[in-house]
């Protein structure tokens, strides 16, 4: 970090000159202000501390610091079995329980080389695009409060309610589900549940357009965002950037598409990214507007699930569920595309232990935000709000 210290600024300037004189006016001398935001603010999405340098009300640096929130994530997994990690993926990032749990299931299959039924597949991917549309619900809703809208705010957690609902009629939670294991599935879904997440589908995709045109209509909103925190995309790969943080840097890569797994290579959706017809590539409303497009890819590839999903009456989800995971020595890296980018595991096994020698968590939230100090430098003290927001961080997964 910088020293503090008086700001650049010209200490004179001519205003007016004629033949006989020259006035000149002096400028006052300003020193830069250590300011702090956070970390229980309501605009930096849980507890972070920003420590803001700033001149007047220009931020020169902001610098942030985590660790309010840590929750000894790695060292759990050293200290419990295999099947018993899947419950703490829920809880760092706690709004794509499903999502993380999937990296991680993932990851461990890898390991012991076994092959899931396809129906658990389908089903695995349904509840994980549910689980990331009612992420960017949250991610949306919060972004519009945080520039004084309201309204889209109460419509964004009114359609995730429906999602809450739907995700706790299968697994029996709300939020932290526990539902995707190592080899299957908690349980099969229930006897009509084709039926209800179709009616969703139905129901919320002309909710997805409204709320689409409610915000990027909305002039204030616009200007908010507008050519604001601009990320170019090659410092974006740079900084190990991904998910819609990437994407709205004009990088058209997500690892549904690029890097395949479970049954996403069977299905057919798009990968939204800026075009610059309503945004300068890169800024805080791209970000935005990448996440909107994908609720709508989201809602695609749900509706294929179902139409491919294979009807089993005797399907035992827990048929390939070990009672005992013990992986033969070696090491792993598993990877998924999360509602907030790339969550990636690196396992570790000794092939003795029921518990992995090392498990870390590789965080898109973490790595997103590791840029704050290139985004913020030279905007104001409002526009940090619109930026931060548009990270879209949880603070669980950053300090893990």
């Amino acid at each position: 970090m910088q020293e503090l210290g008086k700001a650049e600024t010209n200490s004179t300037r001519i205003i007016r000159q004629d033949d006989k004189r020259v006035i000149i006016e002096k400028d006052l001398d300003t020193e830069y202000m250590v300011l702090s935001m956070g970390p229980q603010h309501p605009s930096t999405h849980g507890v972070l501390r920003l420590e803001c340098i700033t001149d007047g009300e220009v931020v020169v640096e902001a610098e942030p610091y985590l660790g309010y929130l840590h929750r000894c994530f790695e060292k759990y997994c050293e200290k419990v079995d295999y099947p018993a990690i899947v419950p703490y993926t829920d809880r760092m990032d706690y709004l794509a329980g499903m999502n993380s749990e999937l990296a991680y299931c993932i990851t461990v299959e890898k390991l012991l080389d076994i092959e899931i039924p396809r129906r658990v597949e389908f089903i695995r991917v349904i509840v994980s695009e549910l689980n990331r549309i009612a992420s960017h619900l949250v991610a949306i809703g919060t972004y519009a409060i945080d520039l004084g809208a309201f309204t889209p705010f109460l419509f964004c957690f009114r359609d995730r309610e429906h999602i809450m609902s739907l995700l706790e009629w299968i697994s029996g939670a709300r939020m932290l589900y526990n539902y995707i294991w190592i080899g299957g599935l908690a349980y099969d879904v229930p006897a009509d549940f084709k039926t209800r997440v179709a009616e969703f589908v139905t129901y919320f995709r002309p909710k997805a357009k409204e709320l689409y045109q409610l915000l990027t209509e909305n002039e204030i909103f616009v200007k908010r965002t507008y050519d604001i925190g601009i990320m170019p995309a090659d410092v974006a790969i740079n900084y190990g950037w991904s998910g819609p943080m990437l994407r709205g840097s004009g990088v058209k890569w997500d690892l549904r598409r690029n890097d395949p797994y479970s049954v996403y290579p069977e299905l057919d959706f798009d990968v939204p990214v800026p075009d610059g017809k309503f945004s300068v590539v890169g800024d805080c409303l791209s970000r935005h507007l990448v996440r909107a497009l994908e609720m709508e890819e989201s809602l695609k590839i749900i509706e294929q699930c179902l139409d491919k999903m294979p009807e089993e009456p005797n399907f035992n989800s827990r048929a390939l569920i070990p009672k005992k995971i013990r992986p033969k020595a070696g090491e792993v890296y598993g990877r998924a595309e999360n509602p907030r980018g790339e969550l990636g595991y690196y396992i570790v096994s000794d092939g003795k232990s029921t518990s992995p020698l090392r498990c870390k968590a590789r965080s898109s939230c973490f790595v997103n935000l590791s840029a704050m100090k290139d985004l913020s430098k030279g905007q104001l003290i409002p526009d940090l709000v619109a930026i931060i927001g548009s990270i879209d961080i949880v603070l669980g997964e950053v300090d893990r």
